[in-house]
């Protein structure tokens, strides 16, 4: 395990954090913190569910990583600003002139949210990979692109359409970032597409340090923010990143909607990303005269509840804080990296041993049991729900040799030691007796035999369709 995973929070870029504490400590460490709660109310907090015993118990939700629960004051906006819904821009109506104001100043919220430049666009898309295809689309012909193969699909496979130089995680980040300056000189890149967090191990990348390398060698640098803006403050303006993509979903707005806030110039110059009604100045039956800014790219009727969703969220962390945030998640890597670290059987994932700095995801392994059937375990034996799989990154799966699939707890601002605690003791029971139940692969799924459990009563069915991508 990479101590680099337990630095304490604070205030300075990635690139300036020290470890906090020799690998010897963490067990003494972890035991020295006592129980606490969640940062603030989210949805699903008291959410009973069935346990194939026939007991119920509170759901321990450690799938933030995935898509993180609405924030109480999130659903409490949505409630006030549902009865003025309206189409926007061009409406008479008074319903409609509201939910045009609420539309335009949720965007001025998320653009002061991030830093944004004054001069920047902030265009809301679906999420973090309907931002990046967006961006993708705006590349001038002939600009290089790079990137890492850790990356999230997201922040893959759009680049890979280009004709992308991939560079492989090198040992150390150190060497990683002396080889992406290399790349980047060789190649005359135009744009360096990088994570701020890795979505399988929560490894912070040091992105001043990034962005000063890409400018350095005359390229821009666009960020997938997808785990590192709900988790860490950001100042796009300060930090020097040119663009930016984040998803409601992951951010505690899970209503639909993501942003990619950014430099006007090649939006200004692509083709409409969506051709349709909004994005246009003028049509004529042989012409159309397109649009700039950010409505050139949303056309359509936009997504005004997701929109007032992400600016909600923006609003209600920023009023939380960043010390509290970053305090309350390491707190709770801590508890999980100093116990894990006294299971022989649990591997847990690094990319870098000097990677200095880390959000609340956690990739791991157990020896001797497939995650799938893990996953299977703690859901219906004791009511937890984790991630298992490649998490939609298969090149940097192949790079830890996890390939089958590992596991990801992940938590945020509604997780406590609670959630934690019951992991922990989930995996030493496994680990000592085995499951309790047996299970069967339905569909290249574990499921436990003769599942009994009951659904909603709102629901027709718990079964779904396999997922090839074992994300």
């Amino acid at each position: 395990m990479s101590v680099a995973s337990l630095s304490r929070p604070t205030q300075h870029d990635a690139a300036d954090l020290e470890p906090a504490c020799p690998s010897a400590q963490l067990p003494t460490l972890g035991r020295r913190l006592d129980a606490f709660g969640p940062l603030a109310g989210v949805s699903g907090s008291e959410l009973e569910v069935p346990l194939i015993d026939g007991r119920t118990v509170r759901y321990a939700n450690l799938d933030y990583a995935a898509s993180a629960p609405a924030l109480d004051a999130v659903i409490e906006d949505q409630q006030r600003i549902l009865p003025y819904y309206a189409s926007v821009h061009r409406g008479a109506g008074y319903a409609s002139a509201v939910s045009t104001a609420l539309y335009e100043q949720s965007r001025a919220t998320v653009a002061d949210f991030v830093g944004a430049r004054g001069d920047d666009l902030t265009i809301f898309t679906r999420n973090t990979t309907d931002a990046l295809n967006l961006l993708a689309s705006a590349v001038p012909d002939g600009a290089e692109v790079v990137c890492l193969d850790i990356e999230h699909h997201a922040n893959l496979l759009p680049w890979q359409g280009l004709g992308a130089t991939i560079v492989p995680a090198a040992a150390t980040l150190a060497q990683t970032l002396d080889d992406l300056g290399r790349v980047l000189d060789e190649t005359g890149a135009g744009l360096l597409a990088i994570t701020g967090a890795s979505n399988v191990t929560g490894e912070v990348l040091p992105l001043r340090r990034l962005a000063d390398l890409a400018h350095r060698h005359g390229a821009r640098i666009a960020v997938d923010g997808a785990q590192f803006v709900p988790h860490r403050k950001i100042n796009i303006a300060e930090l020097g990143v040119d663009y930016l993509a984040f998803s409601g979903h992951k951010i505690y707005a899970p209503f639909g909607s993501g942003a990619l806030i950014g430099r006007a110039d090649w939006l200004d110059a692509a083709e409409p990303y969506l051709a349709g009604g909004g994005a246009v100045r003028k049509v004529t039956v042989e012409h159309t005269n397109w649009a700039t800014g950010e409505a050139r790219h949303e056309g359509g009727t936009p997504n005004v509840l997701g929109a007032a969703a992400l600016a909600a969220a923006c609003t209600a962390i920023t009023e939380i804080g960043d010390d509290h945030l970053r305090r309350h998640e390491w707190r709770l890597r801590t508890r999980l990296l100093s116990r894990l670290a006294a299971l022989r059987e649990v591997r847990v994932l690094n990319i870098w041993p000097d990677c200095t700095d880390a959000v609340g995801v956690v990739g791991f392994t157990v020896t001797g049991y497939d995650a799938g059937l893990v996953a299977a375990y703690l859901s219906a034996e004791h009511g937890i729900g984790v991630r298992d799989g490649a998490f939609c990154a298969h090149p940097l799966a192949a790079r830890l040799d996890i390939a089958g699939g590992a596991l990801r707890a992940s938590f945020g601002l509604g997780s406590g030691s609670d959630d934690v605690d019951r992991l922990l003791a989930a995996l030493r029971s496994l680990i000592n007796n085995g499951p309790r139940w047996a299970y069967e692969l339905v569909d290249g799924r574990h499921q436990p035999v003769a599942d009994a459990r009951p659904k909603p009563s709102w629901l027709r069915s718990l079964d779904s369709a396999p997922n090839p991508c074992q994300a």
